[in-house]
Parts: structure tokens; C-alpha cells; sequence
């Protein structure tokens, strides 16, 4: 009566959250905003991010993870606690049942970092998945059955790739390379090129506009703003796709060596399976314009993008709580039932 189930996806750039029986109720970029004066969060998610860059000294805006772990403990405490209190629309004596994704390449100590801050934040009992194997239940992909299946979810801070079959993770790699390593690299080649320093949020908004992982019909331009590092002075610039997509060649060809990787640790039978059905893009990079067909072309596989690529994470932790007999074995040790 006064426990609920909820599922959280904890992602460097955003959280979802998952509430049994209602599906995913909060998406919030995982941002706070602190006042530094007095070290208390000012404000959560979407209003913490629109301040990224734009506050005064009193204030700072900081993404308590990084990499797709926790890298400020306190601050990623106080963010679980708002998006936690949130889902239980302030209920006095609710406690909640927490599902949490990590990625499948932390060490015993991020693992527990995740565990005692999600119970420092309120939850009751703490059950992990991993990240690779939530996207996949998401997804859609008949993970329990004796047959390869391989995701690869690209997110904000890691890229996860596995090979999964009878309820498990075959053959997996996990990169510290991803959306974030995406938008550094073209605030790199705009600083080179241009002498042109841009923030965070405007690298993001060229991605999200023109960027490109393969040439296609459609070309275009746009106009970005800001410093000159030579004169010191506010300055406009127009970049184009071919620009975009030569600045993200190197962090794509990290991806796609990760990808490789984990096929060439892929036992015949499953890498079978795999020709047949082909892998699956899950996470917000995954919509990065021609990302299939490059990665179709450099390993040979159908690519497939899932229908609602950024949910499927969250999705996966909602199926586990749904049925989670059924999905046991996708939990990691020391995980038991509600």
C-alpha cells in the first residue's frame, strides 16, 4: 500500500523515470543547479539545464555524472532525491522499490556508489541491471530465448555494446565515448578551423540540426554564434554538414572499433544469429542522421534504429518490474525480489 515500483534510467544527460503500471513519468536532463555560497540545490533537471553557461558565480550547474557514473555523490544524492519525490507526488510514508541502470563496464565502486545513493535518496531496496541488457528488454529483443541478440546503445556519456542470449550478456565492451564526446569534438573543430570558442549547449543544438554520420542528398548550413579567441569579440559563423561529419570521424570510429570488438568475442553460432537478425541502436545518439548505414557499412550487419530509441532503457527496467521472475537473470549479484 504504501511502497511503489519505480525504474530509474540514470543517464549523463538525462534521467527517466518508470513507474509500474503507469510507464515513464518524469524525463529530465540530469542537470542541477547549486548555490555555491550555500551548497544547496537551487533547482532539477530542465530549469538547472537552461542555466548551463549562463550562471553568475553565486550559482553553478553541475551534471553530477559523468561518463555514465556518478561523479558527485551528494549532488547525484539530491537529484535521485527530487526526481524520486517526484514520482511519488510528495506522499508522506511512500517508499519506493527502485530499478537502476549502470553501465556494464563500472567497477564494484561505482556500483555501490549508484546502490547508496539511490538509498540516500529514499528508495527501499535497490536492484541493478545493466544498462546494455535494459535497452535490449526495451527494445523489444527476445532476450530469454537461445538465440544472439546485440544492442548497442550509444547515450550521453558511454556506449554500450552487447551480445545477449538466454537471459544473459554473451560479449559486451563499454566505452567512455559517446553524445558528450560528440559535442566536444565539434567545439575542437570549431576552436581549430575558426578560432571560434562555443559552449556545450550550442555544439548540441549544431549536432542535433545538421549533424551527420554519412553523406546523404541533403547538405545544409548554419550559423553559429560565438567568442573569437583572437580579437576577444562576440562572432558569428556559418559551418555545414560535410564540417560536422568530418569533426565526428574520430569519436564514431572509436564506436565502430567497440562494435568490432565485441563481434570478434562473439561465438559462431550467436555471430549466426546475428547476420540473420542484425543489432539494434538504442539511446538519443542513435539519431544521429546515416548512424546505421555507417555502422551497416564499415561491419557488414543490417542496423536497425528502435522505434522510440531514447525510452528503451527505461522501458527495460519497467518490463523487469512488470515480470521480474522472468527476468532474474538479467539482474546483477546480490539482487533479490521486492
Amino acid at each position: 500500500m504504501f511502497t511503489k515500483d519505480i525504474g530509474i534510467d540514470l543517464g549523463t544527460a538525462n534521467t527517466l523515470v518508470y513507474m509500474r503500471g503507469k510507464g515513464i513519468i518524469i524525463r529530465e536532463p540530469s542537470v542541477v543547479a547549486v548555490n555555491t555560497k550555500t551548497d544547496k540545490a537551487r533547482c532539477v533537471g530542465k530549469e538547472a539545464k537552461e542555466l548551463i553557461g549562463r550562471t553568475p558565480g553565486s550559482v553553478a550547474a553541475i551534471r553530477p555524472l559523468k561518463d555514465g557514473v556518478i561523479a558527485n555523490f551528494d549532488i547525484a544524492t539530491t537529484m535521485l532525491q527530487e526526481f524520486i519525490r517526484k514520482a511519488l507526488r510528495g506522499r508522506l510514508f511512500s517508499k519506493a522499490n527502485v530499478i537502476i541502470c549502470i553501465p556494464s563496464g563500472v567497477t564494484a565502486v561505482e556500483r555501490r556508489a549508484v546502490r547508496e545513493s539511490c538509498k540516500n535518496a529514499g528508495a527501499n531496496n535497490v536492484l541493478i541491471v545493466e544498462e546494455p541488457m535494459a535497452a535490449a528488454i526495451g527494445a523489444g529483443l527476445p532476450t530469454n530465448e537461445p538465440c544472439g541478440s546485440m544492442i548497442v546503445d550509444i547515450g550521453g556519456g558511454t556506449t554500450e555494446v552487447a551480445v545477449i542470449s538466454l537471459g544473459g550478456i554473451v560479449a559486451s565492451q563499454s566505452i567512455r565515448c559517446a553524445g558528450d564526446e560528440f559535442d566536444n569534438a565539434i567545439i575542437s573543430f570549431v576552436r581549430k578551423k575558426y578560432n571560434l570558442l562555443i559552449g556545450e549547449r550550442t555544439a548540441e543544438s549544431v549536432k542535433l540540426e545538421i549533424g551527420s554520420a554519412y553523406p546523404s542528398g541533403n547538405e545544409a548550413a548554419v550559423e553559429i554564434k560565438g567568442r573569437n579567441l583572437l580579437s576577444g569579440l562576440p562572432e558569428n559563423i556559418s559551418v555545414t554538414s560535410a564540417e560536422i561529419r568530418d569533426a565526428l570521424v574520430e569519436p564514431l570510429t572509436r564506436v565502430i572499433e567497440a562494435i568490432r570488438a565485441t563481434l570478434e568475442k562473439t561465438p559462431p553460432e550467436l555471430s549466426a544469429d546475428i547476420i540473420d537478425h542484425g543489432m539494434t541502436l538504442t539511446g538519443g545518439s542513435a539519431l544521429l542522421r546515416g548512424l546505421d548505414r555507417l555502422i551497416s557499412r564499415e561491419t557488414g550487419i543490417p542496423v536497425y534504429i528502435a522505434e522510440y530509441p531514447l525510452d528503451c532503457v527505461a522501458e527495460g527496467t519497467g518490463r523487469i518490474l512488470e515480470d521480474i521472475s522472468s527476468y532474474q537473470d538479467a539482474l546483477t549479484e546480490n539482487n533479490r525480489y521486492f
